[in-house]
């Protein structure tokens, strides 16, 4: 077991910091360092980090490769702070991820940096969506999360989330993802009877933006099929597609987007999170050239690109997605670790746990939050730290560093598995 740490370590947070703050709730201890997949506290107690920062981390955790760069950077002066003036090194970003990441994939897309964080992001593509079509409606999905500032909380389906806002959220209107009614119907074949009868009620739509795998909501992963019926109708009716790949994105499903399976071609894909490849904020929104409608100025924030994260960003391309290596390793890994949860689920069938999700973003369905609650709880005990979403937060979600050792990986699992056995 994990010794607990001494309780005055926590007053400050305790006494100074907001009631809004989550995380250092439910992992009560002073974290001081970290090194790819293994986080320790202040008393020198080592947790497996089957969290990544939210999928922040998806290289792990001060990567020496990457801070290298960064140090190196700052060494040389280095500009940190450029608004969105051209700089050097947010040129090296465009560049790389151009011909790393776009070109061998036929794709072709302008850059746009909002400010730094998804929730951002977000917000800007919903911005330029109804600026480019000169409609207001956006259409998103049941369980869909992307991001609480109000644009992109009206899209985010959790009433927790919603509920906060203190104002009514408009402009969005939800239709059930795939699964939403069950395996036997096509939810798609309702938002095209919505889009194609006039007299449904729904407005034409600027966009529909959805998440291919859904994180917060639970890890629910769209089928290809119906991935590909919802963007033949955005087609049909000169509807943008908008792909938020915050967190399914960077490689976590094995390719580095997560809708590369399903062979789409967004209008607009949001990108943040993992993009810096150490953790450091910087939101990326891809926009079909002819979506450029922008005039100079109009969308503006002081935080236009993080030149430190750019650096790094390149580092990680760099690094990871000049070969197939890093895939083919979340293919693997990501087998292991569903066989594991399968295994897990079927051992404790009478607790009416289940298994899901794609390459290294997997869930275990609990049924409820509170089996969850304890199962996360008895693990975070025994030294590795995962999180909880979903609905009702029954989902224990599953986001280990990308980059993580087969050894240490097992040793999460194992820990996993004793805590729900001892948990139902």
């Amino acid at each position: 077991m994990v010794q607990e740490s001494s309780s005055n370590s926590l007053i400050a947070f305790e006494t100074l910091e907001s009631n809004v703050r989550s995380y250092s709730r439910s992992f009560p201890v002073v974290f001081r360092t970290a090194a790819g997949a293994i986080l320790e506290d202040e008393n020198g107690c080592e947790f497996i980090d089957f969290l990544a920062g939210a999928g922040v981390l998806n290289y792990g955790h001060n990567d020496p490769h990457l801070l290298n760069n960064a140090v190196k950077y700052l060494k040389e002066n280095g500009i940190i702070q450029g608004l969105d003036m051209a700089t050097s090194a947010k040129r090296n970003f465009m560049e790389y991820f151009q011909e790393i990441i776009l070109r061998p994939r036929g794709l072709t897309y302008k850059f746009q940096f909002p400010a730094p964080t998804g929730t951002n992001a977000v917000e800007a593509a919903l911005k330029l969506a109804r600026k480019a079509t000169g409609r207001h409606s956006i259409v998103s999905f049941t369980n869909g999360f992307h991001g609480v500032s109000l644009g992109a909380l009206a899209a985010t389906g959790n009433r927790y989330y919603r509920d906060a806002a203190g104002l009514p959220l408009s402009g969005v209107v939800f239709m059930p993802y795939d699964g939403y009614w069950g395996v036997d119907n096509d939810t798609s074949e309702y938002l095209e009877r919505v889009l194609s009868d006039a007299s449904s009620g729904v407005d034409r739509p600027s966009a529909i933006i959805l998440e291919t795998l859904q994180g917060e909501g639970g890890i629910k992963p769209a089928r290809k099929e119906w991935l590909q019926s919802v963007e033949r109708l955005c087609r049909k009716n000169g509807i943008l597609l908008i792909i938020d790949d915050i967190q399914a994105g960077c490689g976590r499903t094995g390719n580095f987007f997560s809708f590369e399976f399903a062979d789409l071609s967004p209008d607009i894909i949001v990108l943040s999170k993992s993009l810096s490849g150490c953790g450091l904020p910087l939101s990326l929104l891809l926009l079909k050239p002819e979506l450029d409608v922008w005039r100079p100025g109009e969308h503006i924030g002081t935080f236009r690109g993080n030149n430190l994260a750019f650096v790094t960003g390149t580092a990680a391309l760099q690094k990871y997605w000049t070969d197939e290596e890093l895939s083919a390793r979340v293919t693997k890994m990501g087998a292991i670790t569903s066989v594991r949860l399968r295994q897990i689920a079927d051992t404790n069938r009478d607790s009416g746990l289940s298994a899901r999700g794609r390459g290294m973003m997997l869930g275990l369905d609990c049924g409820t939050g509170e089996l969850a609650e304890r199962v996360v709880r008895r693990a975070f005990g025994d030294g590795l730290v995962v999180e909880r979403c979903g609905a009702d937060n029954q989902v224990i979600k599953l986001l280990p560093p990308l980059t993580i050792d087969e050894q240490t990986l097992e040793r999460g699992l194992d820990i996993l598995d004793n805590s729900v056995h001892a948990s139902t």
